[in-house]
């Protein structure tokens, strides 16, 4: 699903909200959890999940097309750990 059918998902089950306004709950949604994984926070979403960031350390990789080594800087990598009720229904 894209961000596209998500809205227009929302917006038929929400007659009574314009479309601008569901884009601009989900927009707010979204920046929401990214504003809070980027000040090092995390997002907790019952039934559905956690959103977290993970540190990876710098470290040397290699130029797939070329196989010349690069260095590859230390940085955070967003983290979804999904919670027990999602695996449950994953897992039926």
């Amino acid at each position: 699903m894209i961000r596209s059918e998500l809205v227009q998902m929302l917006a038929a089950d929400n007659p009574d909200l314009s479309p601008r306004d569901i884009e601009a709950l989900v927009t707010t949604f979204f920046d929401e959890i990214s504003k809070r994984l980027a000040e090092g926070g995390r997002v907790e979403l019952r039934g559905f999940g956690a959103f977290s960031t993970r540190a990876r350390d710098a470290r040397t990789g290699r130029n797939p097309r070329t196989g010349e080594l690069v260095a590859v800087d230390a940085k955070r990598v967003p983290y979804f750990k999904p919670g027990k009720e999602m695996r449950a229904r994953l897992n039926v």
